[in-house]
């Protein structure tokens, strides 16, 4: 039996960050944001040593691969108004785990 696995990758650009410590204050927010609204596993990813760019990975798995598409979809959505404009790229993929 296959298993979907759903991956979400958000980037962010945060220019009114004056420090690393403030962008990771927005990071976390989201990333706990995502975790109790979608049950992803969430890490920061990328541009961890930059105070305005942020990437964060978001994961799940299932047994509906249409179902998993829907939910990435929503966090994606959900991201987009929390953030607004500084979510200037997202990607979504699914893998099947054999």
């Amino acid at each position: 039996m296959d298993l979907p696995i759903v991956y979400c990758s958000l980037e962010l650009y945060l220019p009114y960050c004056q420090s690393i410590k403030e962008k990771r204050n927005v990071i976390r927010k989201l990333s706990g944001r995502i975790r109790s609204r979608f049950n992803f596993s969430v890490a920061e990813i990328g541009y961890q040593e930059l105070r305005q760019r942020g990437r964060i990975g978001a994961v799940s798995i299932g047994c509906d691969r249409r179902k998993l598409e829907q939910i990435a979809e929503k966090l994606i959505r959900e991201s987009e108004r929390i953030l607004g404009g500084d979510l200037v790229r997202t990607e979504i993929d699914i893998v099947d785990l054999d």
